[in-house]
């Protein structure tokens, strides 16, 4: 039997004992591998239904009361508890809207103003922090490596909260942490190379410090256990497009701890995070809780159709999606070896579990040309410039056949 045959049969026999093999009806599918979900998920089976009911009756027949009956005012915070699960947090900490630009935003400036109050952590490290020191803190780190927006985002909140922006890789923040570090902006998972990062480590690093610690889970949610509870982490920031499949440009969320929520000070206060939004009073006075991180009126189309894409992760556990990822990049990775010319391709993937997210990145010297040439073979993935090669592995759908077929067509196109 040749090798490939032998992976074939592997991959059959692997999705025959594949436990999350039944999720893969829940969605709109069709006879393409498609490995790109870690920048835009699959259309859940649900979605077209429930949006096509929030148009026709919700909006067409129910007009303007449906923002009571059909519950459109509290969407955003009972979808945050949706979400919630997804990345270890408890109810009443995550709030839907905006988008993750504007969440960063607010949450920086948030983790400013936070670090400046004092002991904005409840670490014991951190509940050393005096008024005084934190009044110095003037400093925010950001990951040097980071999606580009984060870095955007981060320089116009050093600008307003008067902070040196200070760029960085993950590895080395904790040896510039100190009494200036008002705020520390990461990466979950890099989005070009799908390097994990030790969330558990560095945000306690964070903590000992004395500083607010900001996680950008766009590229972990939903792929992988995240334990923003468990880990102390204070402010989070997701979007719900990529492994959460809810549709092109679908609303991302804000985590606040619950601890912080009565101090969390957001630099975008909306009519929508007034305690009285319908009192129209000209002095603000912010609501309650997650709450907080309300702006404006919401984007209910969109909203509506994430809680109906979130309904897919019925009785699935994000245990059994981890494993099943690592399963599917480690099979990924032996089939590349196998197939694939030596030489022709290098993974700048971590090999290791504790340091992999859900995709894998492979460097190709005209990786845009290679791409284009898989997605008319029927193979999806994205090139990312100036030689990567990005293949996203979205549990939920993607099988161990799709996995082999992949890896088999890259080969034959190389």
């Amino acid at each position: 039997m040749s090798e490939s045959s032998e992976l074939a049969v592997r991959a059959a026999k692997l999705d025959a004992g594949d436990g999350l093999a039944g999720v893969r009806s829940r969605f709109v599918l069709d006879d393409v591998v498609y490995l790109d979900g870690n920048s835009l998920g699959a259309l859940p089976a649900a979605v077209p239904g429930r949006v096509e009911d929030v148009v026709r009756r919700q909006w067409g027949e129910l007009r303007i009361r449906s923002w009571d009956e059909s519950g459109w005012w509290t969407a955003p915070e009972r979808i945050g508890d949706l979400v919630a699960p997804l990345v270890g947090a408890a109810a009443g900490q995550i709030v839907v809207g905006d988008s993750t630009s504007v969440n960063v935003f607010k949450a920086l400036v948030g983790a400013v103003r936070l670090a400046r109050l004092g002991k904005p952590v409840a670490s014991a490290a951190s509940a050393a922090s005096t008024a005084s020191v934190a009044s110095g803190r003037d400093e925010i780190v950001v990951d040097a490596t980071t999606f580009p927006t984060d870095g955007y985002m981060a320089e116009s909140a050093a600008r307003l909260t008067g902070c040196t922006l200070r760029p960085v890789t993950p590895a080395e923040v904790p040896g510039v942490l100190g009494e200036r570090t008002a705020a520390v902006l990461l990466n979950h998972v890099d989005y070009r190379s799908g390097r994990l990062h030790d969330l558990p480590g560095l945000t306690a690093a964070v903590h000992a410090a004395g500083a607010v610690a900001v996680w950008d889970l766009c590229h972990s949610a939903g792929a992988l256990p995240v334990g923003l509870d468990e880990h102390g982490v204070d402010l989070a920031v997701g979007c719900t497009y990529k492994y959460l499949n809810g549709g092109p440009g679908s609303p991302a969320y804000l985590y606040v701890r619950a601890d912080l929520q009565d101090r969390f000070d957001s630099p975008l206060p909306g009519w929508n995070s007034h305690a009285e939004p319908f009192g129209m009073r000209s002095d603000y006075e912010p609501a309650t809780g997650a709450l907080r991180g309300r702006v404006g009126t919401p984007d209910i189309l969109s909203m509506l159709a994430l809680e109906a894409a979130l309904e897919v992760w019925d009785g699935v556990s994000i245990e059994a999606v981890r494993a099943k990822s690592l399963a599917l990049t480690d099979f990924f990775l032996e089939c590349v070896a196998a197939y694939v010319p030596s030489g022709r391709v290098e993974s700048v993937t971590p090999v290791a579990h504790g340091e992999r997210g859900s995709q894998i990145a492979l460097r190709c010297d005209d990786a845009g040309d290679v791409m284009k040439r898989l997605i008319e073979r029927g193979v999806v993935g994205d090139f990312r410039r100036p030689d990567v090669l990005r293949f996203g592995f979205t549990p939920l759908y993607v099988g161990f056949g799709d996995v082999e077929r992949a890896a088999r067509v890259l080969a034959e196109v190389l």
